[in-house]
């Protein structure tokens, strides 16, 4: 699979094996008690607890007085060890616990007893708070005769006494149903729509005939009316449904409402301010996912967290990072960069396609009709950059581009010029976990073509970027870029191992060819040099179409080279074939689109979602946008701006995937720090993070134990513990960035 691989290391071999969802228990299969003695009517035994812990029975109930001062949740722990547990069948875990006083988070799991220690199901409820009693079901993603169940309870400044009882795993319960609420069946984007374009939303009905619509504003006073225009079942989510179109509707207004067969919308607004806060927020994003620095209250109030990974105990830091044994025999400074996704890992190939992104998102504001380069100026992210009289997109993106070179396997070494494809932990870390508080092992892990590839393309768009602002950085980057293509050259068949997926994703590649177009395209288009050119125009790439249903993302980078040729001045020979052969992709996309009829240039083939379709679907619409900067033709613009209705709430589940923006948002993505739904001391994500959004292959226990047999668009759920469906990362927000900021020059 050509795609992130966020599992449990326990996860890691049947992935490997492509089984995308594990089969239920029987139905009618007798449930059977795991845990002995929960109810403690025979002491305390075979319970026990850290050292830190003495446990006794109190009126019926397991009691511990836990200490203050622990850092971890997993400094006290009172757990059962030898627990069965088989593959695919279906558990329900329950217990009493209360604790006093009130609000103390406890992690409760079920997981291995040894290392890893993977947890295969987690909760952390406050006892007493969030009440007192808790069941929970879940589909067990591996079988071990070594399982536990434990409860974690440290971490707490203050002293606390926990009581637990009725502590309960039933092996062979059934599945609790799993119903989603979608809301009112009138789905609309629940942000904003332009005044000057498209509107549409989708009506879920039984209904075949057309049906009469009403627009209110925020008075209830109808301002606009119609019919609807039934479209049949809908593939991608097994509705029947109509779509509406009140598009002539251009006034200005806020808390709109459509009515249509009884049922009413979600509010929205017809502006453009959303876009414009949107447009900030998504590049915002990073600067809460730097390592290696101190997020300040004052900058993201709610965010202040330690410096991450910088060799404060319990950190073993990035700033003296060994290789994996047999790697390589040096160590590097890594500090810096973006952490990728939800764990504390760094990845080049994610980091690479990221960093194009956003530099494309600047460099087009510099180019296109309607670009409003000062929207990225110095101060306007406050970030602690700001006021240097640098750009602050271009700031943000630095602090990556530093890291990505860091990277680069040093002069007078094995592979020299290369760049190591990832660094992260030893073995996967529990959530939640602070980066501060990470203390496991780094490794470097080998060097790739595709790392080294894709710090080529990066560092070579910089090298243009920056010169205005930084030419010494400018050179050095460009150095480096000069340096990769030398080395991917010299070893163009150094893969990432698909099953080097314990601790951190494994982003395998072994289809390059796009990279080194993408790399000898940004090399091109800074210097103008011919060897660059003539491997750009030698390439297969360079002719094939590069617009397919999936579009393009950190594993499929052709299209990024694509679209810089189209867009970036050159002398490049055939330069308008470049851009026809867009312009006939945004025709592929905008005809999807059209026949959609939830409005989205995304239709993969029998609606089998990606993972990451959310980032998809909006860099599909980035084709689009790039056809109508290329053409002026209104139709791309109008595509390209309609598909952010699908993102924020015009869809199957009647939810935005961007935090913070639609009555209804994703909020509880996969990540350990912003963790709020296990631990209330931290936050929810940011405003403007995008959620991965709908995945067919429901790869992790929570989804499959709730979605199986989905269709389409319903595959996802917004819980931490769906790392298949709702993860956030950051070449996912670059997607989201791009798109908030055409849509906010928009007039």
């Amino acid at each position: 699979m050509k795609r992130r691989r966020t599992a449990l290391a326990a996860l890691t071999a049947l992935l490997a094996a492509g089984l995308t969802a594990l089969p239920a228990a029987p139905a009618g299969a007798e449930e059977t008690e795991q845990v002995r003695n929960g109810t403690f009517d025979d002491g305390t035994a075979p319970w026990w607890t850290t050292g830190n812990l003495t446990a006794a029975v109190d009126d019926g109930r397991l009691c511990a007085d836990v200490p203050g001062g622990t850092a971890n949740r997993w400094d006290a722990i009172i757990g059962q060890n030898d627990i069965p547990l088989v593959a695919g069948e279906t558990y329900r875990f329950s217990f009493s616990a209360s604790g006093t006083p009130a609000g103390h988070p406890v992690r409760a799991l079920v997981g291995l007893a040894v290392e890893p220690y993977d947890a295969y199901y987690e909760v952390s409820p406050q006892p007493s708070v969030s009440g007192d009693r808790y069941s929970y079901t879940f589909t067990a993603p591996t079988g071990t005769a070594q399982g536990q169940v434990a409860f974690q309870v440290g971490g707490s400044a203050e002293p606390w006494r926990i009581c637990l009882d009725d502590v309960s795993l039933l092996g062979g319960a059934q599945p609790e149903p799993y119903e989603p609420d979608t809301g009112p069946r009138v789905r609309v984007n629940q942000v904003a729509y332009l005044p000057s374009g498209p509107k549409n939303a989708t009506l879920v009905t039984d209904a075949t005939t057309a049906l009469p619509w009403q627009l209110k504003d925020a008075g209830g006073t109808v301002v606009a009316r119609g019919t609807s225009v039934p479209r049949g079942v809908d593939a991608s989510s097994g509705q029947n449904v109509h779509s509406i179109d009140f598009g002539r509707y251009d006034r200005r207004a806020t808390g709109l409402t459509l009515v249509a067969d009884g049922e009413t919308s979600r509010p929205f607004d017809i502006g453009t301010d959303a876009y414009r806060r949107l447009r900030t927020d998504a590049v915002k994003y990073y600067y809460t996912q730097r390592s290696g620095i101190a997020i300040r209250d004052d900058l993201r109030p709610g965010y202040a967290r330690p410096a991450g990974h910088v060799g404060v105990a319990p950190n073993q830091g990035d700033t003296d990072v060994p290789c994996r044994p047999g790697v390589c025999d040096y160590r590097l400074d890594v500090s810096g960069g973006w952490y990728d996704a939800g764990d504390h890992g760094k990845y080049v190939v994610n980091g690479g396609i990221s960093v194009w992104e956003l530099l494309s998102t600047y460099e087009r504001s510099l180019r296109a009709r309607g670009g409003t380069p000062a929207a990225f100026g110095d101060g306007t992210l406050e970030i602690p950059e700001s006021g240097n009289k640098v750009p602050d997109l271009l700031d943000e993106v630095r602090w990556e581009l530093e890291f990505l070179l860091r990277m680069q396997v040093p002069a007078g070494q094995p592979l020299a010029g290369m760049a190591h494809h990832k660094i992260h932990d030893e073995n996967w870390t529990g959530l939640p976990l602070l980066p501060s508080a990470d203390p496991q092992k780094r490794e470097l892990h080998p060097p790739t073509t595709a790392a080294t590839l894709n710090l080529a393309a990066a560092a070579a768009q910089a090298a243009r970027l920056y010169a205005p602002y930084d030419r010494a950085f400018a050179a050095r980057a460009l150095t480096a870029a000069r340096a990769a293509w030398a080395a991917a050259l010299a070893h163009p068949d150094v893969y990432a191992d698909e099953n080097d997926g314990i601790g951190g994703g494994a982003y395998p590649d072994r289809e390059i060819q796009d990279e080194f177009y993408w790399a000898a395209a940004e090399l091109y288009l800074t210097t103008g040099e011919k060897t660059y050119r003539d491997h750009v125009l030698a390439s297969p790439v360079h002719t094939a179409d590069l617009f397919g249903p999936l579009g393009f993302d950190w594993a499929r980078t052709g299209a990024a080279a694509r679209l810089d040729l189209a867009t970036v001045p050159s002398r490049l020979p055939g330069r308008d074939a470049v851009r026809r052969s867009v312009v006939r992709g945004a025709d592929r996309y905008l005809a999807t689109l059209t026949a959609h009829p939830y409005g989205l240039p995304y239709a993969p083939e029998n609606n089998v979602y990606d993972w990451g379709s959310s980032h998809q679907v909006l860099n599909n619409a980035v084709v689009l946008a790039t056809a109508y900067d290329l053409t002026g033709a209104r139709k791309y613009r109008d595509g390209a701006v309609q598909s952010m209705d699908y993102i924020l709430g015009r869809n199957a589940l009647n939810i935005s995937y961007v935090t913070g923006y639609g009555e209804v948002n994703a909020h509880r993505q996969h990540s350990r720090w912003y963790a709020r739904q296990l631990d209330p001391a931290l936050p929810d994500p940011p405003a403007g993070t995008l959620s991965g959004g709908p995945n067919s292959s429901i790869q992790d226990p929570v989804a499959q134990a709730k979605l199986q047999g989905c269709v389409g668009q319903f595959c996802y759920l917004d819980d931490i513990q769906s790392w298949s469906t709702n993860e956030t990362t950051v070449n996912w927000n670059a997607a989201l960035a791009r798109m908030a900021t055409f849509v906010a020059d928009q007039r």
